[in-house]
């Protein structure tokens, strides 16, 4: 990366922080870049930079779209909440799905009592059906993704409060 460009990804990182975005994606002209910051306020880039070697015509700061200021629901209180619990992430990129079959109940719901190694979802992948399961035991929380819903690699499922 040029000097120019590094100093524009200072600059949106710190525009970032001061209107508080959780999570920042940004794909132009070879650049793959995913900004994600931990309640804390650190940084942590996990782009693809691989292909950040781009053109000088087109610095990165002129890249990014003018961003809205985040919704006036996100408050401290929330993040003290969400501390100390256990987030379940999607081993795999695919589709999101709650319940065995449409119609079906959920595998789980809010509130609902998990022991490790249950199942609490689904996550289609081309046409395979792969089995999400609890890897602690306890409560959950919050589900954070709704049936029928695009999820990637990584991605938080399940907030838990382990028993």
């Amino acid at each position: 990366m040029k000097t120019q460009e590094i100093a524009d990804l200072k600059q949106l990182v710190e525009f970032l922080k001061s209107y508080q975005v959780a999570e920042f994606d940004l794909e132009r002209e070879g650049i793959k870049l995913h900004l994600k910051f931990a309640p804390t306020g650190s940084v942590s880039l996990l782009g693809d930079l691989s292909h950040a070697a781009t053109p000088a015509s087109v610095p990165l700061a002129s890249a990014v779209a003018p961003i809205a200021a985040p919704a006036a629901g996100t408050s401290a209180a929330v993040v003290e909440e969400e501390a100390g619990l256990h987030t379940l992430k999607s081993p795999i990129v695919g589709t999101y799905y709650a319940s065995p079959s449409p119609g079906a109940a959920s595998f789980v719901t809010v509130g609902s009592s998990v022991a490790k190694g249950q199942v609490i979802g689904i996550v289609e992948a081309m046409k395979l059906m792969n089995e999400i399961e609890s890897d602690v035991a306890g409560t959950i929380v919050k589900c954070l993704v709704g049936n029928g819903q695009p999820v990637e690699y990584g991605q938080p499922l399940f907030l838990i409060r382990q028993a």
